[in-house]
């Protein structure tokens, strides 16, 4: 009886918004030519929002059986006001290129005219839960997109539904002029591609299918037209480009595969006529399947579908997560915005977890420069798992309060350690691979030892906090940290896929930016204080022999740090330095014989004296050095030397409308080539293999020397913590956008800056939001809240700096 309603309320749905009759006669039957279409790309990676439902664990699992019901595994992105990647299945799996509203009426003399949501109008964006102080408390966005000549104006609001495997987004269209007439065109791209698609369109319902999965739109709008077909050919956008009107209705891209597209035309609004509109995207295995889901989401209205998302009442959302979070208050404190950024970033953190998979963070939901990277082959971009990155977000959750996620994220773990239990692997096993999709599945395979020694010390501070037993510790290290700890202490040969290779720890085959090899300062600090972590937890185990094994390992690389890492004859001399400095990474076991590194990013490297990165600070961060110790202070001069060439350069100070003072932000290293084309500002994909290619500010940078400056400050007795909030976490907070999204890099005002016009300080096209960008503001809250680095590892800092 129940199910015979729903089909009513369903079928009435369909009759009220349905095409008109002369659209389903012109349609039926009617192919769609142009087969594939034009190459599919992905979408701008600065997203100004992200979003997914936030559902509670199940036994260390989510589960369709627990507490929150049916899981949904849709996530979405936002950028330049329209809604941009989205993703269902695991949070890898695109399927949705892009959607956004063309505009044709704009210019009345030109019916061939169409504005482009996205480049043609001025965009705002908001939450639309928030509490009394203004900080968000769900992912649901408010984007407001009104047309640079004032004749239009779209409002937008989208979020998910907790429940079901679907999208809604409602639209109030409102026509500020005569003879407005909007049109939806929706690029989908299944399967996380953007080829190899097929779509139909019948009852109001447009469907885009490939394999095993399929993603349908449902509409409450009266559509007066619809098409689907090829993009760039018969997608219908491109008609009304080429004629003026939408006249080749086709209901279906028949057997052809290709890149293909929706489009919905609507009836002309007056001047000061308004349109509201919802629309659904449903996800399933099948047409059918995700055909139903739309239906069931619209039908369950707007409503209750984003009072269910934010947690309202007895729904489960987003307000029970950030009421879950003992910390956030006292952090809240800490901030110079209220509290804003540090509530954004709790969500935005959660929300990079695969719920396929739980425990699995990935490090950014978008696809570095993805408007210029091609579609046509399954990629991850950047929503994969990095243990580096990974081990920043589980620090953050820990520092906000919450117990749960770095748990089972550090249980998660074990299904990205070499093994060989991982398919095609031989060798020692113990190391953590580079980076995995979140299954497991390997996809970049260098050695990079501070992501082995980073899982142990992830390990160590959860057993310190009480969140693992004494008896969980023990148990853990015979089944990850162990392996991990022999194999930094000890080393191995390796070989999956391309890399065959012999390790000799503490030289790493990469280091943290994952480009060259050789003995680096940042990731000799992870190994030595994984290696006393180990130490620790080995003799928790009872394991005396291997514990001694680790702490003399450990001691070994400290005493040799300096001998190996440390220049007394570098390049930087005169006004660029005394040629006394930590190297970024030195390429043999000489850091005074001026070598040659590998050449990366186009940009050669014939001098390794040259370069210079902020990597020495993990350092102090972990507890192997002081902040007073000589050589840190011998490098910070030549580290923040304004004066150097730009190519050189890491050190730069921003300014912001409105804002008094100046604020620091730091390049990777020296002679990075990571970033915009420093002649035109195209995009690192445009720029690579040019030498003009230049990496950006990282915001993570500002916040690393937050941290070093509260412990020198500490070491000095002149701890101002006022000075040190309103000048990096204030910083990171303006390094924000408008969404409060953190980037990876920040447009620095160096170069060519046609191709997008950044503001300074504003991010850019490379990917927002870095997880660990996020984490590392997250962490510097806790950590001037509780004026003591919260990364500092007490065991590595008793035994070195006694």
């Amino acid at each position: 009886m129940k199910k015979s309603l729903l089909t009513l309320v369903i079928g009435s749905l369909g009759l009220l918004a349905g095409c008109s009759d002369k659209q389903s006669t012109t349609s039926e039957n009617s192919i769609a030519p142009g087969a594939p279409g034009q190459s599919s790309f992905w979408s701008y990676s600065g997203k100004t929002g992200i979003g997914t439902a936030y559902e509670t664990y199940t036994q260390g699992k989510y589960s369709d059986a627990g507490a929150s019901g049916t899981i949904s595994k849709v996530w979405f992105s936002i950028a330049q006001g329209v809604l941009t990647e989205t993703m269902f299945g695991m949070i890898h799996e695109a399927q949705l290129q892009e959607l956004q509203f063309f505009i044709q009426g704009s210019d009345p003399l030109d019916p061939k005219k169409l504005d482009e949501e996205k480049s043609d109008t001025l965009s705002t964006i908001s939450y639309l839960s928030t509490d009394t102080q203004g900080r968000p408390t769900s992912l649901a966005y408010k984007i407001v997109n009104r047309d640079k000549d004032g004749k239009y104006e779209i409002e937008k609001h989208i979020f998910t539904d907790p429940d079901s495997q679907a999208l809604m987004m409602r639209v109030q269209f409102r026509a500020l002029a005569d003879g407005i007439t909007p049109y939806l065109f929706v690029n989908p791209s299944i399967a996380n591609t953007g080829g190899g698609d097929s779509a139909s369109v019948a009852n109001n319902t447009w469907t885009a299918s490939e394999g095993s999965v399929s993603m349908s739109l449902k509409t409450t709008a009266n559509a007066a037209k619809g098409s689907v077909g090829f993009e760039g050919v018969s997608d219908g956008i491109s008609e009304v480009k080429q004629t003026g009107e939408l006249t080749n209705l086709y209901s279906s891209t028949g057997d052809s595969k290709g890149n293909v597209a929706f489009t919905l035309q609507f009836n002309s609004l007056k001047k000061d006529e308004t349109a509201q509109w919802d629309f659904v995207l449903g996800f399933g295995e099948t047409p059918a399947e995700s055909q139903l889901v739309a239906e069931q989401t619209l039908a369950k209205g707007y409503d209750k579908v984003l009072a269910h998302y934010n947690g309202e009442g007895d729904a489960i959302g987003w307000q029970d997560f950030l009421q879950s979070l003992p910390a956030l208050e006292k952090l809240s404190a800490t901030a110079t915005d209220g509290g804003k950024l540090l509530y954004t970033s709790a969500m935005v953190l959660k929300a990079q977890e695969d719920k396929t998979h739980a425990g699995a963070f990935i490090a950014s939901l978008s696809n570095p420069w993805g408007d210029t990277k091609s579609a046509e082959k399954f990629a991850t971009g950047y929503k994969a798992v990095w243990p580096r990155d990974f081990y920043q977000v589980a620090m953050a959750m820990l520092a906000l309060g919450d117990t749960q996620s770095p748990r089972i994220a550090f249980e998660y773990l074990q299904q990205v350690q070499a093994s060989e239990k991982i398919a095609g692997y031989t060798g020692t096993p113990g190391w953590f691979l580079q980076k995995t999709h979140v299954d497991g599945e390997p996809e970049w395979v260098g050695v990079q030892l501070d992501q082995t020694g980073m899982p142990i010390m992830l390990g160590w501070r959860l057993w310190k906090e009480g969140v693992l037993s004494d008896s969980e510790i023990t148990a853990w290290y015979h089944k990850m940290l162990k392996p991990a700890a022999d194999f930094l202490a000890n080393g191995g040969h390796v070989k999956i896929l391309w890399n065959d290779t012999d390790i000799k720890p503490p030289y790493t085959q990469q280091e943290r930016w994952e480009e060259q090899k050789g003995y680096s300062p940042s990731t000799t600090a992870a190994i030595i204080a994984g290696l006393v972590s180990a130490g620790d937890i080995a003799t928790q185990a009872g394991d005396t022999v291997n514990a001694e094994k680790y702490f003399s390992a450990a001691d070994k690389y400290s005493t040799e740090l300096e001998t190996l890492t440390y220049t007394t004859a570098g390049s930087l001399t005169g006004e660029q330095g005394n040629g006394n400095y930590y190297l970024r990474i030195n390429a043999n076991e000489d850091p005074n014989d001026h070598s040659a590194l590998g050449t990366s990013n186009a940009q050669v490297i014939n001098d390794e004296s040259l370069v210079i990165d902020g990597g020495f600070l993990e350092l102090v961060r972990y507890g192997v050095r002081a902040a007073t110790d000589a050589h840190i202070l011998e490098t910070i001069p030549e580290y923040d030397n304004q004066q150097l060439p730009d190519l050189l350069r890491t050190k730069y100070e921003f300014t912001f409308p409105g804002v008094a003072g100046k604020f620091p932000g730091w390049r990777r290293y020296g002679i990075d080539g990571y970033g915009e084309d420093s002649q035109t500002g195209n995009g690192y994909v445009e720029a690579n293999n040019s030498t003009a290619g230049r990496g950006r500010v990282w915001p993570i940078f500002t916040g690393e020397r937050g941290h070093y400056e509260l412990q020198l400050a500490k070491a000095n007795n002149a701890l101002d913590t006022e000075k040190l909030r309103n000048t990096y976490v204030k910083a990171m907070e303006l390094f924000a956008n408008d969404g409060m999204m953190l980037p990876e890099q920040v447009w620095d005002g160096v170069g060519g800056n046609s191709a997008f016009n950044y503001p300074l300080g504003e991010g850019t096209n490379s990917a927002t939001p870095l997880a660990w960008t996020h984490a590392e503001y997250v962490k510097l809250l806790r950590s001037l809240s509780d004026e003591k680095v919260w990364d500092r590892n007490a065991s590595t800092e008793a035994r070195y700096l006694k």
